[in-house]
């Protein structure tokens, strides 16, 4: 669903904050994997997008922006956490964990969301970003190139590394090493 921006009031401000917080929040959480941190970020997002309303072109889809925006405010919050040196992702696990009905299955599946979090978090933000981009919320590679204002070889080379990564990262988790 391709939202545009027009001049808008406070109601429907609203209502295009409502339209798009899930897919915030959720890029959000997958990049910075702590819930508190991806609630801020949405709110920095939202800030942004109200200050700079007057500026985005209403002619263009709103979704590419708001990516970007929160891509940017995910690699700034991860620069300040990363000095902060604290753990990564514990709020994303829980906030990921299944429900199913056979406990074995909701371990099994708790476990690889757990390899897949931490391997996520030892990714470069571009790398992260690209990925997270394309194959959690199913962007194609021209959407994530305009996203990240990249080339989009450049792209499918970030994929393909972390991909690369993830795979390697998976296989050492999951072997115990």
């Amino acid at each position: 669903m391709a939202f545009h921006v027009a001049p808008l009031g406070s109601v429907a401000f609203e209502g295009l904050m409502a339209a798009h917080q899930r897919q915030v929040f959720r890029t959000a959480l997958r990049l910075l994997g702590h819930r508190e941190d991806a609630k801020d970020a949405s709110q920095e997002v939202f800030l942004r997008l109200f200050t700079h309303l007057a500026r985005i072109d209403a002619r263009r889809p709103l979704a590419p922006w708001l990516y970007r925006v929160t891509i940017n405010v995910c690699r700034t919050m991860n620069k300040k956490r990363r000095r902060r040196d604290t753990l990564p992702h514990e709020d994303a696990l829980v906030h990921a964990q299944p429900r199913g009905p056979r406990p074995d299955v909701a371990a099994e599946l708790a476990e690889e969301r757990d390899v897949a979090e931490r391997g996520l978090d030892t990714l470069p933000d571009k790398e992260r970003a690209a990925v997270v981009l394309r194959d959690i919320e199913g962007l194609s590679t021209r959407e994530v190139a305009a996203i990240l204002g990249s080339a989009e070889v450049t792209v499918r080379s970030q994929i393909s590394r972390a991909r690369v990564k993830l795979k390697r990262f998976r296989d050492r988790a999951l072997k115990g090493g």
